[in-house]
């Protein structure tokens, strides 16, 4: 290992010897695994401009804006020669996610937003990482990424040895599934990369993501259409959700993991103890009725410091009233349940919010007819 105190930024055969080091630093800073990716896109750039050529991006125009800048580093930070891909794991202890989809009542929020937002986490450990660099190796110039640009993050971290690409285009690792976050380091520092070649696929004949996904928005292996994602739907999408999904996405209101808790290689993820991402508020097991029932204010407090926020106000109350919806068009719903989530939505028939007001009334009426008591629309 080379000494950290006399190193010798201009010599080629003392950086490759870095990549280890590095990995090492990644994991005292918390996290799972680190490396340095070599910096061929060329086919996943490909793969990525027939994917928007379709359209199957959806409302995501920005994909498409700064597609160029994804397709070789040095073009959105001038001056990179290394990109180190650090991941991030997640899983929290929480309520059973099965359990969870199978309570018509009940909310059902992806794993990842339950607890804190992780970019903020993500890039201040990347940050502390760049600085261990430029302290034992050499100063150098570097930003860090963690989803906010353009970066072609599954590829490189695919580059740096730190998994695969699954048929339902998530990163697959041996020991962790696919329950992790992917951050990047771009650095002007000319290091070698951690491996020879990627780390070959292991999904063999496995269909189990593609035949999982409720609205089947995995429409060939490595290939999903944005437009019928229901992590899209609830999260990036502004406006009505088609209403031949609505009844597909069932109580899901924030994301959704099927894919993933289907997956047999998530069998192999451990619980990750990193208290940041423990389930705030309940909101592991939490009634849709009670998260209906918050103002914008509760919303606003409640949400700070979390994912959740990405929705908003407005589409968190449009895809809770889908999920409503859902809810009483189960038969095993009770009565008395059913009349409940009733009441709730018309208290809230009048929401000054075209879209949200068009949710509602699709929702009360997916009462069943025999089962339809006093949901008149109430003001207030």
């Amino acid at each position: 290992m080379p000494d950290p105190a006399d190193p010798s930024p201009n010599d080629a055969a003392l950086l490759a010897d870095w990549a280890a080091q590095i990995r090492a630093w990644a994991r005292e800073l918390g996290f799972a695994d680190a490396g340095i990716a070599t910096q061929s896109l060329d086919d996943d750039s490909a793969h990525l401009q027939r994917w928007l050529d379709d359209g199957l991006h959806g409302g995501m125009a920005w994909m498409a804006q700064h597609a160029s800048l994804r397709e070789a580093p040095a073009r959105l930070l001038p001056g990179t020669v290394t990109v180190i891909s650090a991941r991030l794991d997640y899983r929290p202890s929480a309520e059973d996610a099965e359990a969870v989809l199978a309570d018509p009542e009940a909310a059902y929020i992806s794993r990842y937003a339950l607890g804190r937002d992780y970019h903020k986490l993500m890039r201040s450990r990347l940050k502390k990482l760049a600085e261990r660099m430029a302290e034992a190796i050499a100063p150098h110039g570097y930003r860090v990424f963690a989803d906010s640009a353009p970066v072609l993050e599954k590829a490189l971290a695919r580059n740096a040895g730190l998994g695969w690409i699954g048929k339902h285009t998530l990163l697959l690792n041996r020991e962790a599934g696919s329950w992790f976050f992917l951050g990047e380091i771009y650095t002007d520092l000319p290091l070698a990369p951690s491996a020879e070649a990627p780390v070959s696929a292991h999904c063999g004949s496995c269909s189990a993501c593609i035949d999982i996904c409720p609205t089947q928005a995995i429409i060939a292996p490595y290939r999903l259409d944005a437009r019928r994602c229901i992590s899209y739907l609830t999260i990036e999408h502004h406006g009505d959700i088609p209403e031949d999904l609505r009844p597909l996405i069932g109580n899901r209101i924030f994301g959704c993991d099927d894919c993933q808790l289907v997956c047999p290689w998530n069998r192999y993820a451990k619980l990750d103890a990193t208290p940041d991402f423990a389930p705030r508020h309940g909101l592991d097991a939490v009634r849709l009725i009670d998260l209906f029932a918050w103002t914008e204010a509760e919303y606003l407090q409640r949400t700070e410091g979390m994912a959740l926020r990405r929705a908003g106000y407005h589409r968190w109350l449009r895809n809770l009233a889908v999920a409503m919806g859902n809810a009483l068009a189960d038969p095993a719903l009770s009565s008395s349940a059913s009349q409940a989530l009733s009441d709730a939505l018309a208290m809230r028939a009048a929401f000054p919010d075209s879209t949200v007001q068009s949710h509602i009334r699709w929702a009360l009426q997916r009462r069943p007819a025999a089962d339809s008591r006093s949901t008149a629309p109430r003001t207030g």
